[in-house]
């Protein structure tokens, strides 16, 4: 979880330093787009199937199924987290993307454990129902995302929002294998005295391990002593140690677009631009290898829902339109895929 005040100026260097390491970025957008890993919530059926006691897998492992889901299957969910207690689909705001009629809106009231109150900052999880795909396919997201007017946030300094990335990748961990293993020969020891050292030994293991990068929008409170007027601002999490990078600044609120895409070394390349047009060039915060991780494999897009959960403060309400899947190259792009048809816009 972010800290409740920017952390990160500091780190504004690291936008830079870190842009050389990665290879060339591609704009989020890029390619073609997954209609089964899309959704433009125009459906007149669109409903979200609630299951509470929702999930709370991070907080006190009990996942509690089944998980809750979206009528079209394309949403679902979180089961380490657990869903938000109000995804509801609602009249596009005014200004979004031309010929929208319907989005979708996220809010929550008790983001911790269910039936118990922390007073403490927690977070929900809202996930696309995606494929895993490789890196190499240049996968990209993009979400335009509403942010309501200032006097209707929960009043508090800290991030309220978060457009987030599934990856996984590669790590070596230390584990117990049998002697007879080949990697307990590589560098392994015995950790144990007795039979039982002598069977087994510890061994340097490759793991899969999963990651979250993402960005969150992060409020300024004018009743915060430290801020003289209410204000917004793009963080990125995070950088090769897990800090946060600074983004763009947002003095006004209405439609922002969000984007991330993913190259072949492994690298996220994060964007974020006023408004609802297509992402460019020019709307590239910053390219990182987040917590010093090389992803191999992109898995889907969600969303956070942040509060104090205290039993009584709503979460600030956003909303989201045209969350969308790319693919630059791979499988995943190509043109006679009955799953997939070209950008273009309603």
């Amino acid at each position: 979880m972010l800290s409740p005040v920017l952390r990160g100026v500091a780190f504004a260097a690291a936008v830079f330093c870190c842009s050389a390491a990665v290879h060339a970025h591609h704009i989020p957008g890029t390619g073609t787009k997954s209609t089964t890993q899309s959704d433009d919530f125009e459906s007149g059926n669109w409903q979200f199937n609630y299951n509470h006691p929702k999930s709370s897998r991070e907080q006190d492992e009990q996942v509690r199924g089944p998980l809750a889901f979206s009528s079209n299957k394309k949403w679902r969910e979180g089961p380490k987290r657990g869903t938000p207690d109000h995804v509801v689909r609602v009249d596009t705001p005014r200004g979004g993307i031309e010929g929208s009629k319907y989005s979708l809106s996220l809010k929550s009231l008790h983001t911790g454990i269910p039936g118990r109150v922390t007073n403490e900052q927690q977070q929900d999880d809202l996930l696309m129902h995606t494929r895993p795909v490789p890196v190499s396919w240049l996968p990209s997201c993009v979400v335009r995302v509403y942010l309501p007017e200032w006097d209707q946030w929960e009043d508090r300094t800290g991030s309220h929002f978060g457009i987030r990335a599934d990856l996984r990748t590669t790590t070596m961990k230390e584990e117990e294998v049998p002697l007879i293993d080949p990697r307990a020969r590589d560098g392994g020891r015995s950790k144990r005295g007795g039979l039982f050292g002598r069977l087994f030994r510890t061994a340097m293991v490759e793991t899969t391990e999963p990651y979250w990068p993402g960005m969150f929008i992060q409020f300024h409170s004018k009743t915060d002593s430290r801020f003289s007027r209410d204000s917004a601002m793009v963080i990125v999490r995070g950088d090769k140690t897990g800090n946060v990078i600074p983004g763009p600044a947002i003095n006004e609120p209405g439609w922002w677009t969000f984007g991330m895409s993913f190259t072949g070394d492994g690298a996220v390349h994060f964007y974020a631009s006023p408004g609802v047009d297509d992402l460019t060039p020019e709307d590239h915060i910053t390219s990182q290898f987040p917590y010093g991780y090389q992803a191999h494999t992109f898995t889907t897009m969600f969303f956070n829902n942040v509060n104090n959960d205290d039993g009584r403060t709503w979460s600030t309400e956003f909303v989201i339109d045209d969350p969308e899947i790319y693919y630059a190259a791979g499988s995943g792009n190509s043109s006679r895929s009955a799953s997939s048809s070209d950008r273009s816009r309603r």
